[in-house]
């Protein structure tokens, strides 16, 4: 019986198909086809001049990643990945507004 030879064949061809889920190299020269930009990420952050600008402006902070958007507070312009724009338009665009964390309260020394 010639049994080997035709399983070897089998397993070599088996081994030569691509599959979509394996991880091929790419070409000398070539980029990854897997590799994804997106504006948002190749945008630089915003500095502190261009944060104060908007805020002069009235305009509002909008996380895209999370849908929400921020009028001040601690993450205004220092999210990952947003943008400045009009809170009406962030409104239409579907953003919700954050919820802003409350004031610390402080203790205050209470006398008996």
């Amino acid at each position: 019986m010639q049994l080997k030879p035709i399983l070897m064949i089998a397993l070599a061809a088996a081994l030569s198909w691509t599959t979509p889920g394996l991880a091929q190299a790419p070409k000398t020269g070539e980029q990854p086809k897997t590799t994804i930009t997106r504006k948002a990420d190749t945008a630089p952050a915003p500095n502190d001049k261009d944060i104060a600008d908007a805020k002069a402006r009235g305009m509002v902070w909008v996380n895209t990643s999370s849908k929400v958007y921020h009028k001040d507070g601690e993450f205004y312009g220092k999210t990952k990945r947003g943008k400045f724009m009009a809170e009406d338009d962030a409104k239409k665009g579907g953003y919700r507004p954050a919820q802003e964390p409350a004031a610390k309260k402080t203790k205050t020394d209470v006398k008996k």
